[in-house]
């Protein structure tokens, strides 16, 4: 049996399942050199022995020079190489030109990498921590990064873009199983890069449209603080923002509200609703002593909706 079909679960040795129309491409080529590799290596290691073998020098016998020039020889090892790299070329470029070129009828989703989590921003507006698609649906990402390099892979997918600072990228899939699957983060983005990890999650036909329906409308169906909590999450404030006392790339939000301190400009501040909100939208204004200006602006952003419900969310950590 081929090793690549050998199963674990639902995955094979070295894959996980495919799951979109991308992967077989992609698993092809893999494949092809794998097999290759395995082939030259055990007829390389094969002759080997045997040359060793066959024709050791023995004690007390002189080494004899032998070798003559083979053109026949020398065309094997030329033209039977350059073929096979024409065939990986070959399988490369053509699944190369699939992944780079997305159909005209996609479905568009924003995504934004920053330390350390994926947002995905929806046509009608809705972000969400975890990127939701429909079956069956060619799906464009457009992404970019907040701070530093970040790169954008789902294993199942096979498909794999990095997220760059002041600039967009683009990939394309279509899911073609449902299902939840992993999303990591493949370039290395500092100390909690192995904490960046969201899910696709793949919805049979017609739950796509009600799910986002239902999702979009949270604030509507739940209490501030509670939809307040949920979008500290989903925009990643808790990733650098600790909830139990504990000095974090930011400060704490236990006991934040009514909090005092002092700013790096020795300007005294006190936390209430119009300072959480500048802190929001303009962080960079105004720092907190003992701290970097590293928070990005969440101008444009966030409504004014959920703002509040955050300040509601806050208003309830108290030590």
């Amino acid at each position: 049996m081929p090793i690549s079909l050998i199963r674990f679960g639902e995955g094979s040795f070295w894959m996980p399942a495919p799951a979109s129309t991308a992967a077989p491409a992609v698993d092809r080529v893999f494949d092809f050199i794998l097999y290759v590799s395995i082939f030259f290596f055990l007829l390389i290691v094969a002759l080997m022995l045997f040359f060793i073998i066959r024709y050791h020098r023995g004690r007390g016998v002189e080494a004899e020079k032998t070798a003559t020039h083979h053109t026949g020889l020398e065309l094997m090892w030329t033209v039977i190489p350059l073929i096979l790299v024409f065939i990986i070329f070959y399988l490369g470029f053509t699944g190369y030109m699939n992944l780079a070129t997305p159909p005209a009828n996609t479905y568009e989703v924003n995504v934004v990498g920053q330390k350390w989590k994926w947002l995905f921003t929806y046509p009608n507006g809705h972000v969400d921590d975890n990127l939701h698609v429909p079956l069956d649906v060619p799906v464009r990402l457009v992404l970019t990064s907040e701070d530093v390099i970040h790169s954008f892979f789902v294993p199942a997918f096979r498909v794999k873009k990095d997220a760059v600072p002041g600039r967009y990228t683009n990939l394309w899939f279509e899911a073609t199983e449902p299902g939840e699957y992993d999303v990591f983060c493949a370039e290395y983005c500092g100390t909690s890069h192995s904490d960046m990890i969201a899910r696709v999650i793949v919805h049979p036909p017609g739950e796509f449209e009600k799910w986002l329906q239902d999702a979009s409308n949270f604030l509507e169906r739940m209490a501030p603080a509670d939809a307040g909590a949920k979008l500290m999450t989903t925009r990643g404030c808790k990733q650098c923002h600790s909830i139990d006392g504990k000095s974090n790339i930011g400060p704490t939000f236990l006991g934040i509200y009514g909090r005092e301190g002092v700013f790096k400009d020795g300007r005294r501040y006190t936390v209430e609703e119009n300072y959480i909100r500048r802190a929001i939208l303009d962080p960079q204004s105004e720092i907190v002593a003992g701290y970097e200006p590293v928070m990005p602006t969440y101008k444009g952003r966030l409504k004014d909706q959920e703002i509040t419900a955050m300040i509601e969310y806050l208003k309830t950590l108290k030590e």
